[in-house]
């Protein structure tokens, strides 16, 4: 919210997507280029993507919207050796958003 942009990350194919171990799906996000730079500097299945910015309006209302649309939660700000960390409904993050407007 304070910088008006979210991070992801991207290759010639496109954005990834990972499974988690309750089989569901995430794409990852960042509230940082400097974590999404971490992730793909530390993680070798990562370093292959470079960062992608999108403003906080495009990721509210078009990305959330087609993430809901195709079952695939928001990874929040993964990190570590694994870039792990928690996987949010969209609706939830929009939600969130809306309120933190």
């Amino acid at each position: 919210m304070e910088t008006g942009a979210v991070w992801t990350v991207c290759d010639d194919a496109g954005f990834p997507t990972s499974t988690n171990q309750s089989n569901l799906i995430a794409m990852p996000f960042w509230s940082s280029e400097r974590r999404a730079q971490r992730i793909i500097e530390t993680v070798p299945s990562y370093r292959h993507f470079s960062t992608h910015k999108l403003s906080l309006e495009v990721f509210r209302d078009r990305w959330l919207k087609g993430l809901e649309k195709d079952s695939i939660r928001v990874g929040i700000n993964w990190s570590g050796e694994r870039a792990t960390g928690f996987d949010v409904e969209p609706s939830d993050v929009r939600r969130r958003l809306t309120l933190g407007a």
